[in-house]
């Protein structure tokens, strides 16, 4: 099992007890650092514009603080877990996801999705549109990101979205082209699309559900001529290590919470080390091959290397 970071930005008052952004970004860049020393995979950061609940509290952007982190390492690979379709342009997705390759000498992975915050689309003055618009924007939007990556010229006319003979240059450093992560769990829509068009699926639920649509994917990848070896499966998790289970559970924080389907605390990295490490187990047996990693409090540096040296030696 690898492991990914999932940097805290604010959106579920992370810097609460951090009033003066310049520290809250400080801390960040500590974290960052100490991931990138211990082995991690990646740092991914949420796309959000507003805090959960919404409140007058620090919130980073996601790609200004990715591009920022990025001269700050030099090994972990860096992206958004995932960038909102309806927040940017596609076409204009693209070109920052290109630039920022060049950045980070060929480190970025590209993620996406259909999006769900509506206060961030109601503030900001984006439509938020049904579910079922938001992920055929998904879907054309991938379509548009890959072209702009792999072909001199991309033309497309969708329902949505719309270019006509866009150049991209730099297309990025990696090759055939930056990975393309699709975070999302509907079986019809989001799922094909992944299998469809994406290197890297990321979904957030028990290794019980894991198994089931892991089981969708693989027909979908079927369906569309893919191997679906060839889909990297990732999982992003909650984590809160204690000493017992029952200080674990006592002290767990419930910022975080709503954002997990379920009850999070039964299937969560909740828990001792080795009820953690059972977990890990549990996920791995399920398929998942990557988990990225939500402290449910902001971490330490400290913190990010223990969990390395306690969950990966």
């Amino acid at each position: 099992m690898k492991f990914s970071i999932f940097l805290p930005s604010g959106f579920t008052h992370e810097f609460a007890g951090i009033p003066e952004p310049r520290e809250a970004y400080e801390r960040l860049v500590q974290i960052a650092r100490a991931a990138d020393d211990s082995g991690y995979e990646a740092l991914l950061m949420p796309d959000h514009l507003t805090a959960m609940q919404p409140a007058q509290q620090t919130q980073f952007e996601a790609w200004s603080t990715i591009t920022g982190l990025a001269g700050h390492t030099t090994r972990i690979r860096l992206g958004l877990l995932v960038a909102s379709v309806g927040y940017r342009n596609p076409a204009l997705a693209a070109k920052i996801a290109s630039t920022v390759d060049v950045i980070s000498n060929g480190r970025l992975i590209f993620g996406l999705g259909a999006g769900w915050h509506e206060a961030d689309y109601t503030q900001y003055g984006f439509d938020f549109g049904t579910a079922k618009e938001r992920l055929r924007r998904l879907e054309e939007a991938a379509q548009i990101v890959l072209g702009l990556w792999t072909q001199d010229e991309t033309t497309f006319d969708g329902a949505f979205y719309r270019v006509d003979g866009a150049i991209n240059q730099p297309k990025g450093i990696q090759q055939p082209h930056i990975p393309l992560m699709i975070a999302g769990s509907g079986e019809k829509v989001a799922l094909r699309t992944v299998a469809r068009y994406a290197d890297v699926s990321n979904i957030a639920n028990s290794p019980e559900v894991l198994r089931h649509k892991y089981h969708v994917l693989k027909q979908h990848a079927e369906d569309a001529c893919r191997d679906y070896d060839t889909i990297k499966r990732t999982v992003m998790v909650l984590v809160h290590v204690a000493d017992t289970d029952a200080e674990a559970h006592a002290t767990l924080p419930a910022a975080p919470l709503p954002i997990y389907p379920g009850d999070v605390a039964s299937y969560g990295l909740i828990g001792s080390a080795t009820t953690v490490a059972e977990r890990i187990a549990a996920f791995e047996e399920a398929g998942a091959q990557e988990l990225a990693l939500h402290f449910a409090n902001i971490p330490t540096a400290e913190q990010i290397r223990h969990f390395s040296e306690t969950f990966t030696a």
